[in-house]
């Protein structure tokens, strides 16, 4: 069903589109053209251009029609996969890649991979096929990808029950005290910047919960001020989500006053290691294979950036 809105012009004198903008905030003015152009709005019953100058007691329907899906193409991506059966496939997906088509990010998504090494794939919807969870384009590491009914099902119930364990190495800034613990802190919009999540406690809330430990504490070693600086202090964190919300390990670190190095949202856009991305890699992951029964558990190597950074630190990832 179409979703229709109306404005009574109330001042003469405005364009069209500028109208429609200014008194319907969802829509952008370029939006609002769009729209026009497709013959969705009408000034009275009658088609306008965007030039239109309205006036006073005039009415304007605007027609939005509902979105199409967008059916993602095959691209031949090189991808790092780590298992696959007929089931499912686990991949190592780099920093950057997006995972399923999305406005501004139609092509060269993990998605539009998938659909070139498994042609035939259809399960779990034209726009996401086969996608059982999700990574921030900027964090690399392990994902699940679904390769048929039974395996997306048997899937998704693993993490509604929490029977997958994810574990996510994270570089943050500063020394974590206390060194282990537990981060319960519902997770919803930022009031203040809806593109954003935050921990908030009043509103649409939902219970998120992390669990982390400190690995090690490292510090710059270009120079003894560095080293003494606050903001050349770093702890390798290994975090554990008991739950699945969005940009979950981030905000949490972040609330706790540790946010992940080059985190350009919940932390520092700058850092002295030279990261261009957030320091976050979902390195393992446990769970139990479909109709197989068997438990398996895979690793990701940590990329090239990130042992870079913690090679400039003194730490080698071979340590742990």
């Amino acid at each position: 069903m179409d979703d229709s809105k109306k404005l009574y012009v109330i001042e003469s004198g405005a364009r069209l589109d500028r109208y429609i903008s200014d008194h319907l905030t969802e829509f952008s003015r370029a939006a609002a053209q769009r729209l026009i152009e497709e013959g969705f709005v009408l000034v009275d019953g009658a088609a306008r251009k965007g030039s239109y100058k309205v006036r006073v007691g005039e009415t304007i329907a605007v027609r939005v029609p509902p979105p199409q899906p967008a059916i993602p193409r095959a691209e031949k991506i090189p991808l790092d996969i780590l298992f696959e059966n007929d089931d499912l496939i686990v991949i190592n997906k780099p920093a950057g890649m997006v995972v399923h088509p999305a406005a501004g990010h139609r092509e060269g998504t993990l998605v539009n991979a998938i659909l070139a090494h498994c042609p035939n794939l259809s399960v779990g919807g034209v726009e996401r096929p086969g996608i059982v969870h999700r990574l921030d384009s900027e964090t690399s590491g392990i994902i699940v990808v679904a390769k048929n009914d039974v395996a997306m099902r048997d899937l998704q119930s693993q993490f509604k029950s929490r029977g997958v364990h994810k574990t996510y190495l994270a570089l943050v800034d500063g020394i974590v005290k206390p060194a282990r613990g537990k981060i319960d802190a519902p997770i919803g919009r930022d009031p203040k910047h809806r593109q954003k999540m935050a921990v908030v406690t009043q509103g649409k809330t939902r219970a998120s919960v992390t669990v982390y430990r400190a690995i090690a504490n490292l510090h710059s070693e270009r120079s003894r001020e560095a080293a003494e600086s606050k903001n050349t202090r770093y702890t390798l964190v290994q975090a554990e989500p008991q739950t699945g919300r969005t940009h979950q390990i981030r905000v949490h670190l972040a609330f706790l006053g540790f946010p992940v190095v080059a985190d350009a949202i919940y932390g520092k856009r700058k850092n002295a290691l030279g990261l261009s991305r957030q320091f976050l890699h979902a390195w393992k992951i446990e769970f139990t294979l479909p109709r197989d029964g068997q438990k398996v558990s895979f690793v990701a190597r940590l990329p090239a950036d990130l042992q870079d950074a913690l090679s400039d630190l003194g730490f080698e990832i071979s340590d742990l």
